[in-house]
């Protein structure tokens, strides 16, 4: 259990790029965390090693976030561990790029499970929860393309557009409760994802940046600690861009 002091945030999507990034940066603010991972125990042993040289508990789950009876088990295990919940913040997420026309049933329903679905899962998992507390942040990781589009991304546009409105929808259901939520719409962000692109797409993105570079997962953590914070507590159905002016 965390002590009253002590905030709790579930971080989906955590074991690298933007949602480690994420979680590294709340438990070196002095949160206690829950994660959930997909692949590797051992990467995810180390990750909670890293985080509690901090001083905090950090707990991890291998959880699905497309399959809505693994959400609810996150939730539950991050109750019993904890007690509360502050802070969800929905990172997890997966793109399959392709022209439209080439685009499969399978990557279809794979990425709308994953990014969109699973953030509703979360959500309504943890909901009640937040409402109860008569307090909460929802933190939901969107895309500068869920905004102004990409070509060969349309399934990932529009999951994450789709997340965009999930936000405002939830903003407004729970507001009388003190539970926020908001989006977080990254452009380009240094990952594992955006180094495998060969450099000409690499250096075509960057001319539309008007800060001329591409920004670190450290920028997308900043922006939602942030919104978590008091500082963020009249904030709610918002999207902020993290771009370099991408989006102007």
């Amino acid at each position: 259990m965390s002590d009253n002091n002590t905030k709790v945030a579930l971080i989906t999507g955590a074991s690298r790029g933007i949602g480690k990034a994420i979680l590294l940066r709340f438990a070196g603010n002095g949160y206690d965390c829950v994660f959930n991972y997909n692949r590797s125990e051992e990467e995810a042993k180390k990750l909670i090693e890293e985080c509690e040289q901090f001083g905090v508990k950090v707990h991890a789950f291998k959880k699905d976030v497309s399959n809505p009876d693994e959400c609810n088990e996150l939730v539950s295990e991050a109750m019993e561990c904890f007690g509360r919940i502050d802070v969800l913040i929905n990172n997890a997420g997966i793109s399959r790029d392709n022209l439209i026309m080439k685009v499969s049933d399978e990557e279809l329903d794979k990425v709308i499970d994953v990014n969109l679905k699973g953030t509703f899962y979360m959500i309504r998992a943890v909901s009640r929860i937040m409402m109860k507390q008569r307090s909460g942040r929802i933190i939901n990781i969107s895309s500068i393309v869920g905004l102004h589009g990409n070509a060969g991304q349309t399934v990932y546009s529009a999951s994450k557009a789709g997340i965009v409105g999930i936000t405002k929808s939830v903003a407004k259901e729970l507001a009388s409760r003190n539970v926020t939520a908001n989006a977080i719409a990254p452009g380009m962000i240094a990952t594992d994802m955006t180094d495998a692109l060969p450099d000409s797409v690499k250096e075509g993105m960057l001319t539309t940046i008007p800060l001329k570079r591409a920004g670190k997962p450290e920028d997308i953590a900043d922006a939602a600690l942030f919104l978590a914070s008091d500082g963020a507590a009249y904030i709610t159905g918002q999207v902020l861009g993290v771009d370099g002016g991408m989006g102007i």
